[in-house]
């Protein structure tokens, strides 16, 4: 049987493990933290309407449920040409006949930065800022930051839809306090149009979402730096803050920065369509941690994730086969969400040819909910999966 090396226990690593071993491949999964975590429903927490436990789901259970090999523990190194993994605990890994990297992107790092907190950051910053949030109504008011920033050298390593939910979701949270009129709420980004990406129609509707939750917009400016009490931008100009929930655009990790595989000036691996690593056999990468080419608007999200990793798994399986017909991720570009406001969302869907975003008053936000169950329970394989979800 074939062994098969995983590193990243997230959506692209643990889609990886299960459709693998669907096809029996012997699986091993490295994973820093001993859980995966659904990050599309932690912009709950912060609102304490979800508890963090529920969000999380124990990779222990997972490896009972798909028969997979686990390793909780951190990549050092990854010397790609000599098929040999450093972990952190010293241990090394060299005996796999295929290798998946999906161990997700770093983060940019601006001068301040540990003066804020991010709902896409570590999965405990979502209690940190649960903890921020409590301490403001305690104290009856306060001004508030949310915003997100780019990457320069990749413009598809921008992650601003969870910044847009966390905020809509406290503007209603402080609303059903009857708090709403004492709190002061920023958005901020250093491009003149966050959210362009969507296209124009959801563009428009974003502005009228702002302008109706009284939301201050400060967009155009780049970030200078964060401190305690604000938001520092080029021009000098401060918005002042009590608390920043910043989410920074992706940036390559530090492990495949400092390692022999093929890199985009970003950091990020390059691959080609079948999510191949350039220059090496029988080594992918899916994910946040690979080079994703297409069209400007392009982003990387969960769904696509998946999409690069069941490839993967039908690609190695077609390999084994001596079968060519493999699948390529390019043509599962898109951008899908729904976007969640704590009394309803917007189903937002763009690719090349449409850009589409459709109101969901009240029955959104269930749906939203119901997607997290339906994901815990379908990754346990405790319910069936749908085709494409």
């Amino acid at each position: 049987m074939k062994k098969v090396l995983i590193l990243g226990g997230g959506f692209a690593g643990l889609e990886a493990a299960i459709f693998l071993r669907k096809d029996k491949y012997d699986v091993t999964l490295v994973s820093d933290r001993d859980f995966f975590y659904i990050y599309p429903t932690s912009i709950w927490v912060p609102t304490g309407e979800t508890r963090f436990q529920d969000i999380c789901v124990d990779l222990k259970e997972l490896q009972k449920a798909h028969g997979f090999d686990l390793i909780v523990d951190g990549v050092e190194t990854i010397e790609a040409a000599s098929r040999r993994i450093t972990l952190k605990s010293g241990d090394i890994l060299n005996d796999f006949d295929y290798l998946v990297i999906a161990m997700g992107a770093s983060k940019m790092k601006a001068k301040g930065i540990e003066n804020s907190l991010s709902i896409c950051g570590a999965p405990q910053q979502s209690l940190l800022i649960k903890e921020k949030l409590d301490e403001l109504i305690a104290k009856g008011s306060g001004k508030i930051a949310f915003g997100f920033g780019g990457n320069p050298n990749d413009t598809s390593a921008v992650r601003g839809g969870p910044g847009f939910e966390l905020l809509f979701n406290v503007h209603n949270m402080l609303k059903k306090r009857g708090l709403r009129d004492k709190f002061e709420l920023n958005f901020f980004a250093p491009m003149p149009k966050p959210g362009a990406r969507m296209g124009e129609k959801a563009l428009k509707m974003m502005d009228i979402f702002l302008e109706r939750t009284m939301v201050q917009k400060h967009f155009g400016k780049k970030i200078k730096a964060f401190e305690e009490d604000g938001v520092i931008f080029e021009d000098d100009s401060k918005l002042q803050s009590d608390f920043t929930m910043f989410i920074p655009a992706g940036d390559g990790h530090e492990v495949v920065k400092s390692s022999d595989l093929p890199k985009n000036p970003a950091g990020f691996i390059k691959i080609n369509d079948f999510c191949e690593v350039e220059g090496f056999e029988n080594i992918y990468a899916v994910g946040d941690v690979a080079a994703i080419e297409g069209p400007d608007w392009r982003a990387k999200q969960g769904h696509l994730a998946e999409v690069m990793a069941r490839n993967v798994a039908h690609n190695i399986n077609e390999k084994e086969k001596n079968r060519t017909n493999k699948k390529g991720y390019q043509e599962h570009l898109n951008i899908l969400c729904v976007m969640d406001s704590g009394d309803g969302a917007a189903f937002v869907y763009r690719d090349d040819k449409k850009a589409r975003m459709i109101p969901l008053p009240i029955v959104g936000h269930w749906l939203k909910k119901g997607w997290g169950k339906y994901c815990r329970l379908s990754k346990l394989g405790s319910i069936p999966r749908i085709p494409g979800m």
